[in-house]
């Protein structure tokens, strides 16, 4: 297996293959992903509310993403290695934006910046680019940006979707700004089946997308624990997915307290000699 580099991902585009992302928050998942063959392993900033149980997104520091990403970072051999900012840096202007990231690809060895709602900052994108740092840059309708894009979050997915006038060549506009700014790929959250299509047709590169994506994107990103089901609320759910880790943990955990128990030896004790 070949290590994944930013042309390759945008030959990939040209080339009409999928491109394939995950977001991970530790060593174990990450070489675990790198072995299956992912494009781009993201070090994404909603492991504070995810893994550990932050109740405020915002809550999680550089200081924390540093810790997370090196962790990452030691087990990615082939993909390319991402890191969101936190909360902070892109909001206090340029320069401790660069100072950031600069410090992500010192201390942490990533191969590109995502930029949050990176419509918003094209300049340091541009920052970023000229300190010789790619950016995967943000863009579309959040939970935050969905008034200003005259649409209720998450309409614009449904099929029968009534997007407002003007909005296609608003994001449009967005990401051909992006492009332009310098980020070397597309982040386009909620792209929904109509603007979506439009917009990686004219775009020249990589346009990826996560929540309310769909396979008319150029690839697509997904959180690790959330494909397998490793989560406390996957114990009861109903959704299908790709796993449910979080049954397999519990039935494995009862079964090693049953054993403890019953004064019986535990499985995965070495054998005697």
């Amino acid at each position: 297996m070949s290590k994944i580099t930013i042309p390759a991902l945008q030959q990939m585009k040209r080339d009409n293959k999928k491109i394939f992302g995950v977001v991970v928050w530790d060593y174990q998942m990450a070489q675990i992903v790198d072995q299956a063959g992912v494009d781009i392993v993201s070090v994404g900033d909603t492991v504070g509310h995810n893994l550990w149980g932050q109740s405020n997104p915002l809550e999680i520091t550089m200081d924390q993403m540093i810790t997370v990403t090196q962790a990452v970072r030691r087990g990615v051999k082939n993909a390319l290695v991402s890191a969101d900012f936190p909360y902070g840096p892109l909001q206090d202007g340029v320069e401790s934006a660069v100072s950031a990231a600069i410090r992500f690809v010192k201390e942490a060895g990533v191969d590109m910046i995502k930029l949050d709602g990176a419509a918003d900052f094209p300049e340091a994108v541009t920052a970023l680019v000229k300190a010789g740092i790619p950016v995967w840059a943000q863009f579309g309708v959040t939970p935050q940006t969905a008034l200003s894009y005259g649409m209720e979050y998450g309409a614009m997915n449904r099929a029968d979707a009534q997007i407002p006038a003007g909005m296609q060549d608003r994001m449009l506009a967005d990401a051909k700004m992006l492009e332009a700014a310098g980020a070397s790929l597309l982040d386009f959250t909620n792209s929904g089946p109509i603007v979506g299509p439009a917009v990686t047709e004219q775009i020249g590169i990589p346009v990826i997308g996560g929540f309310g994506g769909g396979p008319w994107l150029d690839g697509r990103v997904r959180m690790a624990n959330a494909a397998i089901g490793y989560s406390a609320k996957a114990l009861n759910s109903d959704v299908e997915n790709y796993a449910n880790v979080s049954k397999t943990i519990f039935d494995a955990i009862s079964e090693l307290g049953k054993d403890v128990r019953a004064a019986r030896q535990i499985k995965g004790t070495p054998p005697s000699k």
